[in-house]
């Protein structure tokens, strides 16, 4: 039965003429192919498709282990006017069910919250939209930033850099999503808010409207921010619920006997 493999084009794909003398140069290209790989990693012809004026590329089988999907390439170019052809290049190239590398992703797009470790450093761009100048004050400006430059400049003191308003609505939306926002299931099954628990500390600046920080050894989100809409079991007026017992039935048959008879009976 013939091989096939469907990432191989075929040469009415090909803008270019088919040049019949490389096309037909089969054996030379197979014959070329097994002197540089070796005849145990080499199958059958698989098609040829036009590369340019007087140049093809023959495709075979790749029999090489881990390869599954991929096919040899043999690019033959013939010279007009001349009755030979020559062996441009012989590459191994993949098909469409061949399994490749994924795309490449730079470390700074693949870094997860929680995957730094001790001695990791994870530098910010100059240019990182969530930071603004120290000099801008952040989120209370009681001066001008003129002012401000002038005196961080003269004695050295203060961040070179502060959360600007995008950054701390990025990070307001992160920990609203998260955990320990009002979405998460621990909220959700809670019958008290953070915003009244007598553990809650608040924050300063904007965010402070939104947000606290836990401080219940015993809560899952103790020294972490949390919602003022998020709740949990810890909650500092959470209280169990006193079972009540129901009231004691009388004896029937007591109640109903008078003081003689009782006396009477002993």
């Amino acid at each position: 039965m013939e091989a096939t493999i469907s990432a191989v084009p075929t040469s009415s794909a090909s803008a270019y003429p088919l040049d019949e003398l490389a096309a037909g140069a089969v054996e030379a290209a197979h014959a070329a192919l097994i002197d540089e790989v070796g005849a145990a990693v080499v199958g059958q012809p698989l098609g040829v498709v036009a590369e340019g004026e007087g140049v093809v590329s023959h495709y075979f089988e790749c029999m090489q282990a881990g390869y599954p999907g991929w096919h040899w390439t043999v690019t033959i170019a013939h010279a007009p006017g001349t009755d030979a052809v020559t062996v441009d290049e012989i590459v191994l190239l993949p098909g469409e069910r061949a399994i490749l590398a994924p795309a490449w992703v730079p470390w700074r797009e693949r870094i997860k919250p929680g995957d730094l470790s001790p001695g990791d450093i994870l530098p910010t761009d100059e240019d990182d939209p969530r930071l603004v100048p120290g000099y801008f004050s952040g989120d209370d400006e009681t001066t001008t930033r003129s002012e401000m430059k002038a005196v961080s400049d003269e004695v050295g003191l203060g961040r070179g850099r502060v959360l600007s308003p995008e950054g701390r609505d990025v990070a307001a939306q992160r920990w609203y999503d998260g955990d320990f926002g009002p979405g998460s299931p621990l909220a959700q099954s809670a019958a008290h808010s953070c915003a009244t628990c007598g553990f809650m500390i608040r924050l300063a600046g904007p965010l402070s409207e939104l947000f606290a920080v836990c401080a219940n050894e015993y809560a899952n989100a103790d020294g972490r921010v949390v919602a003022l809409t998020h709740g949990c079991g810890a909650h500092s007026e959470a209280q169990l619920r006193k079972k009540q017992l129901p009231a004691p039935v009388p004896d029937h048959r007591l109640d109903t006997i008078s003081d003689d008879a009782e006396l009477d009976a002993f």
